[in-house]
Parts: C-alpha cells; structure tokens; sequence
C-alpha cells in the first residue's frame, strides 16, 4: 500500500533590513489554510555562518521542507537547499547565486538600484577581535520609499526604524552552494522593485530554471502582495507534494 506524499513544511527565511515579522501576512494565509510554518531569526552576520544556522533548523524539521528566501535571504536558501529534506526553493524578490559567486558580484553587472545610495554604514564590536565589524542598514528616512513604497505608511515606519542590519562582509562572501542545480525553483520578480534591481532577479531566476511570475510590487513583496506570495508558494507546495 503506498503512504500519501506528506506536504512540506514552509520555511521562510528573511533578507537584510527586515526580520521574520516581513513574511506576516503571509504566514497568517498559510497556517489558516493548515501549512505547517517556520521563520528562523536570521543572523545576518555573513552568508555562510547564516547559512549553517538556517540549515540547523531545516535538519531539526521532520520532513520534508520547502525553503523560501526573500532579498538576501535568496542567496542563504540557495546553499541552505542542498539539506537532504529540501524539496523546492522559492525566491521572492531575490538574489539567486551561482556557487562561488557574491551578492556584489552578480550585482556589479547591472545597473545599480537607487537604494544603493541610502545605505548607511556602522561599526559593531565583535568578539575576539579588536577590529569592529561593520554594519549595512538602510537611512530610516528614505526606508519607506526605497524599500516598501507600495505599503501602508504607518506600517513602513516601524519597519524603517526595527530593521535587522547586514553586516558589509556578508557582500563580499562567495556563496558554498547552488542547490537550484538539484531543486526545482519559483520566483517573483518585483517589478518596482528598488532595493534589487528586477534585471538582477529575472538572471538569476533564468539561470535556475524558475518558474518565474512577475508582480508589480516593490521589494516588500510580501506586505505589498501577500496573495500573490502565497500563490507561488501554494503551487510550489502542490508540485514537491505530487
């Protein structure tokens, strides 16, 4: 007698400047439609220590695991997706690696996004050394307009002043693995998308194979688009099931 596919558990991994509470709405759609959820806190100290924490939760999760990535948190699934119990990656607005390759890399052969121009840098201690690290966030200012000019202002606010930094370093880190290579993929491309350019989304997209919708959005897809979001992944969850 064959057992029933067990539908995974939805991951979602977050970017730099935001936190798990991005992916709100569309956790609100998920468990009310009975998906098991998960959001990691992501460090957002360098792409291959996020990525082995991000990976350490996946392995405690019994199953099978559809990851989802937004931003930055594209480039950490990409080598997070080579776990075992990984069936699907989900890109939402997102930088998708190459093995070997950087965020500054891949971002250095297109046109450089307006938000570039509003990041701000500061020092934080770190331990053991006596040199500090250095942190990217965005000028709490220009947040709403760069970052989620689609969404309810008094919402931008508190995300423009709650952001989660990425420390420079991360930029610069060659990513250890592209397990799109190995797992079917989808992705959103954000059309008005300001913080990653949408020529940067639609390459990598390209490069994995994605199925690939395009939703007139900014880079806070989530807030801006929920359903849409909550679409793609519903139809990935539907495929690795089957």
């Amino acid at each position: 007698m064959s057992s029933t596919p067990r539908t995974p558990t939805v991951v979602l991994v977050h970017g730099a400047f935001a936190d798990g509470s991005s992916y709100a709405r569309v956790v609100t759609e998920l468990l009310a439609g009975g998906t098991r959820v998960v959001v990691p806190a992501v460090p957002n100290r360098g792409l291959a220590s996020d990525a082995a924490y991000v990976a350490s939760v996946v392995r405690g999760i019994e199953g099978p695991v559809l990851l989802v990535g937004h931003s930055y948190g594209g480039a950490v699934v990409t080598v997070v997706g080579r776990e075992e119990n990984v069936a699907g990656l989900v890109y939402l607005a997102a930088y998708v690696l190459d093995e070997g390759e950087s965020l500054g890399e891949l971002q250095s052969r297109f046109p450089a996004p307006p938000l570039g121009e509003a990041l701000v840098q500061r020092p934080f201690p770190v331990e053991g050394s006596d040199a500090p690290g250095i942190d990217i966030s965005v000028d709490v200012a220009r947040f709403p307009e760069l970052f989620a000019a689609d969404v309810d202002s008094s919402l931008t606010r508190v995300l423009a002043v709650s952001q989660r930094p990425l420390a420079a370093n991360a930029f610069g880190e060659p990513a250890g693995a592209a397990a799109w290579r190995e797992r079917p993929a989808w992705g959103i491309v954000a059309t008005a998308d300001k913080a990653i350019h949408p020529e940067v989304q639609r390459f990598g997209y390209a490069r994995a194979g994605a199925q690939v919708v395009e939703v007139d959005s900014s880079h806070l897809v989530m807030h801006a688009s929920p359903a849409d979001v909550v679409k793609v992944i519903r139809e990935a969850l539907a495929s690795v099931t089957a």
